[in-house]
């Protein structure tokens, strides 16, 4: 299971466990200890990095939401302002770049 395959797809922790045949305590424990961060930390960290990626490409507010998992565009935004420190509205002005 490829857990940035499809962002719109919540895994957690136990499954990821159950596929790659470690314990879930394990996985939790290298994570700390390998990233520095919990594993919904890093997920969450990996769904806002493909969310700016998304907005600079021109990718709408609501449709980014939805494919990096968020369930709503609200909750899409408070989760993007406490990573990025701004709107994603605010991001996508000023990292869009113009077409020539």
């Amino acid at each position: 299971m490829e857990v940035t395959r499809d962002l719109s797809v919540p895994k957690r922790l136990g499954e990821l466990a159950r596929t790659s045949g470690a314990s879930e305590r394990t996985l939790a424990r290298l994570f700390r200890t390998e990233m520095g961060m919990t594993y919904p930390q890093w997920r969450n960290t990996i769904r806002v990095y493909q969310a700016m990626i998304n907005l600079a490409e021109g990718m709408t507010i609501s449709a980014t939401a939805h494919d990096c998992g968020w369930a709503t565009p609200s909750a899409f935004s408070e989760g993007f302002r406490s990573v990025v420190g701004q709107t994603p509205r605010t991001y996508q002005m000023t990292a869009v770049r113009p077409t020539p």
